[in-house]
């Protein structure tokens, strides 16, 4: 979420300072055009002037000498034409576009007729001629040129503008001017260069602030989903611990403090009233079962002596039933600290202890570990605990004669896996999520001894120490029973 809400953040900023930047360059490249437009009308309307007031070979000569050296200054083209479109006088590079050149009378030929030196000397584009034709027509009609093509650092390379001789009715000619842009296009690269990099300074700066920001705002928010992720897990001592954050992540997790302390202190009372309970219950309960079998010597042979064996029995799966709910919420109290364990060793153990049991059931039992070795982080002896209820599930629910296998291996995420499986009857598949819930028991098996706790306190072990229990058919019959533990860090 941090790195969607960056990205966000990015941009949009940068859409923002592509969105002022742009404005800004091309309002600058076309006050620059406008610069320059004012700063060459103004040549030519001296250069008007002149030609205006041109009425002997010596105002020719002088009109000539004046272009000449304004052409070698700038390297730019001049011309003076006529109403009928002949050229009057001319300097410097680029199109005329006169109809035919009259001399000029009295005037040395302008020096600035040859290729001015300098790598800025102009190039005539291809559409030059229309240019000045366009702009001799205007002046012609009494109309200066008032707009240029924006300059930009790419173009265009010259521009041309025009100025009429004369006024009104009185208009003589014209002057026809071919201006290098060169030095405009300098000045608009730099002042775009000096844009874009102040655009990419103030990008940066807000970038910076922006990840600040996302981080201030996450941190609360990433605080709240692991502590919430601790209470999912069985961690009810998980609070949140961020006071950063804007005044509403804050209340959050207030309010989620609070909520997982009252939930806490809930689920606390009810696990301690289980353990209290289950323990104080004991006591009579094995007071009760001994007077029960302290009377058994003085009943007669009859009915009474078997519903005297009844009462002893349900006395006894009485107490089986306290020992289950007291170890169930010794498990759920989460009071155990989770550590290294040899999870092969434990299989071989326990396997080991269960063999005579099973030969007693006409059952077989067979192990296989590998590798030895195997471990896993867990509470202390899971496996061998949770190994000990699906065995002595097994030897209550498979009939004589049954095949049990024990089998531990590494899983693809190296978490240590232990399968249990049976060839008994089996659960039907409707059934298979149900046995591991607390006193669930198949209505085959109603009558099966036991508390119906061992898988339910089998899958807490499991989930407490990190890992789960998944229970499923075995093929072609029979039950499966997997637990996984997590691997060591």
């Amino acid at each position: 979420m941090r790195r969607r809400l960056l990205a966000v953040l990015t941009v949009l900023m940068g859409v923002s300072a592509l969105l002022l930047c742009v404005p800004l360059a091309d309002a600058y490249a076309r006050g620059r055009t406008e610069h320059l437009l004012l700063q060459r009308r103004s040549e030519a309307v001296r250069f008007a002037d002149l030609a205006d007031r041109m009425r002997t070979g010596a105002d020719r000569a002088e009109l000539s000498a004046e272009i000449s050296r304004y052409a070698q200054l700038y390297g730019a083209g001049v011309a003076v034409v006529d109403t009928e479109g002949t050229t009057v006088a001319r300097a410097g590079p680029g199109p005329s576009g006169e109809a035919g050149t009259a001399p000029v009378p009295g005037a040395a030929p302008a020096p600035g007729t040859s290729d001015p030196p300098g790598a800025d000397a102009p190039e005539a584009p291809a559409d030059a001629s229309a240019a000045v034709s366009d702009a001799r027509r205007r002046a012609l009609t009494g109309r200066s040129t008032d707009r240029l093509p924006v300059i930009r650092p790419w173009g265009p390379k010259t521009v041309v503008l025009a100025e009429p001789v004369g006024r009104d009715e009185r208009v003589s000619g014209a002057v026809l001017m071919t201006v290098p842009t060169g030095a405009a296009r300098r000045d608009v690269t730099v002042r775009w260069a000096f844009i874009a990099g102040a655009a990419v300074a103030a990008f940066a700066a807000a970038a910076l602030v922006a990840a600040g920001i996302s981080r201030w705002l996450m941190r609360p928010v990433l605080d709240l989903d692991r502590a919430v992720e601790g209470l999912t897990a069985g961690s009810l001592g998980v609070r949140a611990a961020s006071d950063t954050g804007p005044q509403e992540l804050r209340r959050l997790r207030e309010h989620f403090n609070t909520m997982a302390e009252a939930v806490a202190a809930s689920i606390g009372r009810q696990r301690d009233f289980v353990a209290d309970a289950s323990h104080q219950l004991r006591n009579p309960l094995a007071t009760l079962v001994l007077q029960l079998e302290n009377v058994e010597p003085h009943i007669e042979p009859g009915p009474g002596r078997t519903e005297h064996s009844r009462a002893l029995d349900e006395a006894e799966r009485l107490e089986e039933l306290l020992d289950g709910l007291l170890a169930l919420a010794r498990v759920e109290s989460g009071t155990a600290e989770r550590g290294d364990q040899d999870v092969a060793r434990a299989v071989h153990e326990r396997v080991t202890a269960w063999a005579p049991v099973f030969r007693d059931a006409g059952l077989e039992l067979t192990a296989s570990c590998r590798p030895e070795g195997l471990r896993a982080r867990s509470l202390p002896d899971a496996a061998g605990r949770i190994l000990d209820a699906l065995l002595d599930n097994a030897v209550k629910f498979v009939p004589r004669g049954g095949r049990v296998s024990v089998r531990a291996t590494h899983g693809a995420d190296g978490s240590a896996v232990v399968r249990v499986a049976d060839d008994g009857p089996g659960v039907p598949e409707e059934q298979l999520l149900l046995i591991v819930r607390r006193f669930a028991r198949s209505p085959a098996h109603q009558n099966v001894h036991g508390s119906g706790l061992g898988l339910a306190i089998a899958d807490e072990i499991a989930r407490a120490s990190g890992g789960r229990l998944d229970v499923g058919g075995n093929a072609p019959h029979g039950l499966a029973v997997e637990f996984r533990l997590p691997p060591p860090p």
